[in-house]
Parts: structure tokens; C-alpha cells; sequence
């Protein structure tokens, strides 16, 4: 059987999990009304081809949450978005290439372990091996092993207190509505942390730019405007996309 392309392997899970189960064909009843279920099964009911239609669109609007909270990708953006400002060229690139970027690489980083999703969960579930009820537990798993590693320990004990959970609650058995916001703060922190490594260099060539500006007696010349050029060598010289890609990339591993 041939394997579908990671990447629309993982909607195809997001979206299918997000539902109750699904199957069958379209039916019309004796007195041509439209129908809801068209039968049941060891693996759960079977819904109409309309029904399923409108679950698994208002299944996608879950999606941007899923990928805004759940994967890689919003370390992976803040960190994009805040080297362009340290560059100081406004646009470029633009929010189109960086949001592209955010999203092929949060799909290489979130590679194994949506591959494992793929393989126990949504396999097993479109094979009728597992029902509903058994394959999300599966699905969840490679998940919640990938936030636990990202999350902080304090960060977690924040939210548990806020939620008042018994204390031998641990982060592997917690609720997800506990673990996913600890896992988002933690993210957030890592993002700063490393846009602050990234400001440094180009916050000392504008600092020395400006002071030799200020020297010569050109009160009228924009710093930033002659620090950009100097800016822009540096970070080619110095190769730095591979750099933030590496970097990035190599954050999430362990």
C-alpha cells in the first residue's frame, strides 16, 4: 500500500480524530429524507456522506490551534519574526515566506513523532482495527511525550496549582488542558531566550555605528540606515540561516 506524504498524513489524522467515527455511503430512506446514520458496527456508527462532510470541516477550524499550541511551530515563528526585526528590514522577508518557513520546519522537527501518530493511531482506526474511543489515546501519546519533553518543570507547576490538582498528579498523567498551556509558556521562554542570543551581535553594530555616526558629527544620517548594509553582511558571512535553521532544529532534539 503506498504511504501518503507526511505532511497530509497529519491533517488527515487531526481532522479524522476530531470526529466520531465515519464511514459508508450516502443513502436516501424510503421517504426521501435525508439521513444522519446509516448503520453501526463493532467499530462505532457510520454517519451519511453530508454529515461527514460537515464534521470534517468543522474539524479543520481546529487546526490552527492544534498547530499554534501542540507542535514546534510557535518557538519556530517568534524566533523567525524577532531575527527580522534584530536585521532591521522591516519587510523582508515577508510575513508570507516566514509563516512558509514556520511551517516546514515545524513539520521536519514534528516529523516522528506525527509518524507515530500516522502509524498506531490513524492506520489502526481507518483499518477498523481500533474504534474512536481506542485510537485517540493512541494519537494523544506521541503528543504528550513530545510537550513533556519541551516543558518546563515550573511551568507545569504553575498550571497544576491553578487547577488544583491532587499533588501525585505528575506531568505524564496530567490533563491535557493542564499540560498543553505549561508546554505553550515554556515555548515561549525558549523563543525569547534565543532571540536574545540572536539580538546581540546586531545590537553591537548598531551601537557601533551609531557612536562613530555621532563622532563625526553626522546627527543627521540614520544609524539604522548605515548598520543595515553592515547587518546583512555579517549575517551572511556568518552563514545565518543555516545557523537559526540548525539552531532551531537542534533545540527541540533529546
Amino acid at each position: 500500500m503506498r504511504r501518503l506524504p507526511l505532511w497530509l498524513g497529519w491533517l488527515a489524522v487531526v481532522a479524522a480524530l476530531a470526529l466520531l467515527p465515519v464511514g459508508g455511503a450516502l443513502a436516501q430512506d424510503a421517504a426521501g429524507t435525508l439521513p444522519i446514520m446509516i448503520g453501526s458496527g463493532p467499530g462505532g456508527n457510520s454517519y451519511s456522506v453530508p454529515i461527514q462532510t460537515l464534521l470534517f470541516f468543522t474539524a479543520l477550524s481546529f487546526l490552527p490551534a492544534v498547530l499554534l499550541l501542540m507542535t514546534s511551530f510557535t518557538r519556530i515563528v517568534i524566533v523567525l519574526s524577532l531575527l527580522r526585526q534584530a536585521l532591521g528590514t522591516q519587510a523582508a522577508p515577508p510575513n508570507m515566506v516566514i509563516i512558509g518557513l514556520s511551517l516546514f520546519l515545524t513539520f521536519f522537527v514534528m516529523g516522528p513523532t506525527l509518524d507515530k501518530v500516522y502509524q498506531e493511531a490513524y492506520l489502526p482506526y481507518t483499518n477498523n482495527q481500533l474504534n474512536f474511543e481506542q485510537a485517540l489515546p493512541k494519537a494523544e501519546a506521541p503528543m504528550r511525550s513530545f510537550m513533556l519533553k519541551q516543558t518546563r518543570q515550573s511551568d507545569f507547576a504553575l498550571f497544576a496549582r491553578l487547577a488544583k490538582l491532587p499533588a501525585e498528579v505528575t506531568a505524564e498523567t496530567a490533563p491535557l488542558r493542564v499540560l498543553v498551556p505549561a508546554f505553550v509558556t515554556s515555548e515561549l521562554k525558549s523563543a525569547f531566550q534565543i532571540a536574545f542570543m540572536v539580538f546581540i551581535p546586531f545590537l553591537i553594530i548598531d551601537m557601533v555605528v551609531a557612536s562613530v555616526l555621532m563622532s563625526l558629527g553626522m546627527m543627521m544620517l540614520s544609524p539604522v540606515l548605515v548598520a543595515l548594509p553592515f547587518k546583512l553582511m555579517l549575517f551572511v558571512l556568518a552563514d545565518g540561516w543555516n545557523l537559526i535553521m540548525g539552531s532551531l532544529a537542534a533545540s527541540f532534539a533529546g
